[in-house]
């Protein structure tokens, strides 16, 4: 049996859609039950109580597993509230040390988490640092099998990007991008991710760390460019100083459900560039959409819903 933890999530559903296709035994952890588990039943996956920010509800929660694969993100991502805990630090770092003594008591097997490109002990930001520090805990158990994957910029149907990109183009007159636009980033969807997951979850499959991305590096004008294109729109796009949002996100950062947060905007602009050929020689045959074709497969043109 494979457990996913956090196969509710944007990441984790696709991973969860392909393993069942692939005929996989799959039960997905969340903290949540009560609230997700239509969800997943609709994945056609179990459902198990865990949560990492309560160690003691994890040992049952992977009861049974051969394969673990990670696939968390905090609620709000990637937007943080430190005082519930919902941080990079408290997820990635902390949440995946409790997950993997859970996992490493129970006997699994083969252990897979979702990094990300630029993990990094000394990255300028947070989320490098607790990714890291994630990828550490991973490989320092000594699992009989591990594997890492770090994706680059994910996007997807339910992401908390591109489908915001979307509402905006569909009813803006002007397409807004924060800061020059010039950022580079090599999109991935979803679904191919869910893929290669799929086959890093595989027992007896390679052993490492692969960074993950689409065929295409792509500056964010670029992006905002095609997926004006797909939906069948024109707009004007209208560059906005960082230091704009960064103030709302100030402000907002302190409600109870924050939006936006300054940290979220450097998010929103850093880089996301994946060294894919390591990925390749170890998993041959993954194949990777353009961005044009992944945003084609879930986009109707023209004012359509997605």
């Amino acid at each position: 049996m494979i457990l996913v933890a956090g196969g509710s999530g944007v990441i984790g559903s696709a991973i969860v859609r392909r393993l069942r296709a692939d005929g996989a035994e799959v039960s997905v952890m969340t903290a949540h039950p009560e609230r997700s588990i239509a969800r997943i039943r609709g994945l056609g996956a179990a459902t198990v109580y865990g949560d990492v920010q309560k160690p003691s509800s994890l040992r049952a929660a992977v009861d049974g597993a051969e394969v673990v694969v990670q696939a968390l993100a905090f609620p709000g991502f990637p937007v943080e509230k430190p005082s519930k805990g919902w941080t990079f630090d408290g997820f990635e770092n902390h949440g995946t040390a409790r997950l993997v003594v859970a996992a490493k008591e129970a006997g699994v097997r083969r252990y897979v988490y979702c990094s990300g490109v630029g993990a990094d002990p000394h990255g300028a930001e947070s989320r490098y640092r607790a990714k890291w520090a994630g990828e550490r805990h991973v490989v320092e158990a000594h699992f009989p099998e591990h594997c890492i994957v770090r994706p680059s910029w994910a996007y997807g149907p339910e992401d908390r990007a591109v489908s915001r990109f979307v509402t905006i183009a569909r009813r803006s007159p002007v397409m807004p991008v924060v800061g020059d636009g010039r950022q580079r980033l090599q999109p991935v969807f979803v679904d191919d991710l869910g893929a290669t997951f799929a086959r890093a979850a595989a027992v007896g499959a390679p052993v490492g760390i692969y960074e993950a991305g689409g065929p295409e590096v792509l500056t964010m004008n670029d992006v905002m460019h095609t997926l004006l294109g797909v939906l069948g729109l024109k707009r004007t796009l209208v560059h906005v100083p960082p230091w704009m949002p960064k103030g709302a996100g100030y402000v907002a950062q302190f409600l109870p459900r924050p939006p936006l947060s300054p940290d979220a905007v450097d998010f929103l602009t850093s880089e996301a560039v994946a060294s894919t050929t390591e990925l390749t020689k170890a998993f041959p045959g993954l194949e990777f959409r353009t961005l044009r074709e992944g945003l084609a497969s879930y986009l109707t043109p023209k004012g359509g819903g997605a």
